[in-house]
């Protein structure tokens, strides 16, 4: 994966600027008066786990394998919805906005968790007058004051067995000087102030409830919303940071073992958010209303070729392999974990769990892969840019490519969006595939490319919008934007492997053993956690703006 850093929007946009006004009065406390779930009595906690690259096939391969697991329970014993999609692209940052929001890219303003926009300024600006507009977003580890540090840079003595006395205040971790700047204020943008909309956190502290969340890196302070203050608990190491204990220079992704022990240390942390405490167990504040996690182990069984003796990925199309295998169960063991100490604590009764996924991953075929090094069509393109407009530099502003491929283009005319376009569906060369062998592509590994006006377009927002990619390309199914061979499945696509992922809702407030055929997508989690809690839908804009609705029979 290269990265170079450097309902129509119309309607939405005019339905948040309409409702922008009126938004402090529509969250606070949104009630009382709000209708309950329609499976029974309001729920006074909702557990939201998220497991990333988990397919609604996967679960559904686990339980039928498992009938008397964890899993199994969570599905048969509430509503299980066997079509729901995530947000597109299908990447962490939007995927998990959508959830606690409503809102798909076009109205939260998040296209990625990397990416570019065209109204501030580059990070590290100090003085605002004459800089031209446009900078990179990023919202990743790059963050940290110290990404190689599991703590990100607080500085704890202990680690790795010291993490769960971290701050819950990821904010105070976030380097002021990483950030982008408002060249309207001069200011650096923290994440939360990028969000465009607010999120089920806020509503809820609104309301008078608390609130806790887990997750990879400390960027997802994004998760506070525009007020900064959704998240009271905001537990976040780096998932990104040095390894303690593997091979040097390895990240927690990089073996899955690693990657279960991080994932322990979240699920430490919200079995003391279920006892009562705060994450770390060293203060009592009662269990949060709104609360949770995201899992990581899945994804890297599906990523990584091979891990502790272990094949990564697939089988066959659809069906685990053995590591993949082994990470299910380890997720169903915590989830498990999870249902046990809420009915110890005797809130099994008053609880309701979510079980979704940011995201899939693709290809769930292992004889589908081509990994194809995109470094050199970038480098190729900037080439061909200057040599037929001689003193140009770079076109390309900022490129993110998993298995989709977004670039922003320094120069956002038609011309300059239709020559990236040409350019790029007239390339062919080599990868590889599943065996390392060599394994020819066709315009560039894309089936579609959007470019300028029709970019926006597919995002529905306006042509010339200051976040939205100048290009969008939806890759061949199989194609993997990575140099190198250590990489079978990547994310941030439009295949069914990555939208088509498991939605489960199961306890207070919920029917037991339905299952919805339906199509349903992801947003519609945060309305349904603000019915469940007795609160208002509407009280989030992206709600009122997408007229994102209730997940159905809730």
């Amino acid at each position: 994966m290269f990265r170079r850093p450097a309902r129509p929007v119309t309607a939405v946009a005019a339905a948040l600027a309409a409702v922008g006004a009126l938004t402090a009065t529509a969250t606070a406390p949104a009630s009382a008066h709000a209708p309950a779930a329609r499976g029974g009595a309001a729920a006074r906690h909702v557990l939201l786990l998220s497991v990333d690259g988990l397919h609604q096939s996967d679960l559904a391969w686990y339980v039928a394998h498992h009938p008397d697991s964890a899993l199994a329970r969570l599905a048969t014993g509430g509503v299980e919805y066997t079509h729901a999609r995530t947000t597109i692209p299908s990447d962490s940052f939007p995927g998990m906005i959508g959830q606690v929001t409503g809102g798909n890219p076009g109205t939260t303003g998040v296209y990625y968790d990397d990416t570019y926009s065209n109204a501030l300024l580059p990070a590290g600006t100090t003085s605002c007058t004459g800089v031209k507009p446009g900078a990179e977003v990023d919202l990743t580890e790059d963050l940290d004051r110290n990404k190689d540090s599991l703590d990100a840079g607080q500085g704890l003595a202990g680690l790795p067995g010291s993490i769960l006395t971290m701050t819950g205040d990821a904010r105070s971790l976030i380097g002021p000087s990483k950030l982008p700047v408002d060249p309207k204020t001069c200011k650096p943008v923290e994440p939360h102030s990028y969000l465009k909309v607010n999120t089920v956190f806020e509503v809820a502290r609104k309301a008078g409830l608390r609130t806790a969340w887990s997750d990879k890196h400390v960027a997802y302070e994004i998760l506070n919303g525009p007020s900064g203050t959704g998240v009271q608990d905001l537990f976040a190491p780096e998932i990104n940071s040095t390894a303690t204990g593997y091979p040097a220079g390895d990240d927690w992704t990089k073996d899955n073992a690693a990657t279960e022990q991080y994932d322990g240390y979240k699920v430490r942390a919200v079995l003391n958010e279920i006892d009562g405490y705060d994450h770390s167990r060293r203060h009592k504040v009662g269990t949060p209303a709104v609360f949770g996690m995201n899992f990581q182990s899945v994804s890297t069984a599906q990523k990584l070729p091979s891990s502790d003796g272990l094949t990564g990925g697939y089988l066959a199309k659809g069906v685990p392999g053995p590591l993949l295998e082994k990470n299910l169960a380890f997720v169903d063991k915590e989830v498990g974990a999870f249902l046990a100490e809420l009915g110890k604590r005797h809130l099994d009764g008053s609880t309701t769990v979510v079980l979704s996924a940011k995201h899939g991953q693709s290809p769930t075929d292992p004889k589908a892969l081509t990994r194809i090094d995109d470094g050199p069509l970038l480098d190729g393109l900037n080439a061909a840019w200057k040599a037929a407009h001689p003193g140009a530099g770079d076109l390309v502003a900022h490129a993110v490519d998993d298995d989709a491929m977004l670039l922003w283009l320094t120069d956002r005319s038609e011309a300059a969006t239709d020559f990236a376009k040409a350019y790029l569906l007239a390339q062919s060369g080599t990868g590889n595939g599943i065996d390392g062998k060599a394994r020819p592509f066709t315009a560039s590994g894309l089936k579609t490319l959007y470019a300028g006006a029709a970019a926006a377009r597919y995002f529905h927002v306006r042509p010339g919008d200051a976040r939205v990619p100048d290009l969008f390309g939806i890759t061949r199914y199989g194609v993997v934007y990575t140099g190198g061979k250590g990489k079978i499945a990547e994310h941030g696509g439009v295949h069914a492997d990555d939208l088509d992922v498991p939605l489960v809702v199961s306890g207070a407030g919920a029917p037991r053993g339905v299952r919805v055929g339906g199509s349903v997508e992801t947003t519609q989690i945060a309305p349904t956690i603000l019915r469940l809690l007795g609160l208002d839908p509407e009280a989030l804009d992206a709600v009122r703006a997408e007229r994102t609705r209730v997940l159905p029979t809730l």
